[in-house]
């Protein structure tokens, strides 16, 4: 573990910081430091420790957001991939598409037993 002297808000704290992990710490603590600067200078909270949980909260709520759009943007790639495209389907020959569609239908039909309906 390295040990890394920040400020934050103007208060020096002392960190440790895994191997290799340094950066990511100091990107952490200036996301932190901006987003309790940002509620100390808006002027309507002075005490430190409610301007911290404010800035959890909104960087918490931050995070959950973008987690969320990620694994949408995710799921949306996942099943456009999965579906073939109409430009795909058309630009095959007649018996391959043919093919290609019976054999999604294959899948659809059968039960886990193997048997058509």
């Amino acid at each position: 573990m390295k040990q890394l002297e920040v400020q934050i808000m103007g208060q020096s704290y002392l960190l440790a910081a895994p191997e290799g992990g340094e950066q990511r710490l100091i990107t952490a603590v200036e996301r932190v430091d901006t987003a309790m600067c940002k509620i100390r200078d808006a002027g309507k909270v002075k005490a430190r420790d409610r301007i911290a949980v404010l800035a959890a909260l909104n960087l918490a709520f931050e995070t959950e957001a973008a987690s969320n759009s990620l694994a949408a943007a995710t799921s949306a790639a996942a099943m456009q991939s999965a579906a073939p495209s109409a430009a795909a389907l058309n630009s095959s020959a007649p018996d391959a598409r043919l093919a290609q569609l019976l054999g999604k239908l294959d899948q659809a039909l059968l039960t886990s037993d193997g048997q058509l309906l």
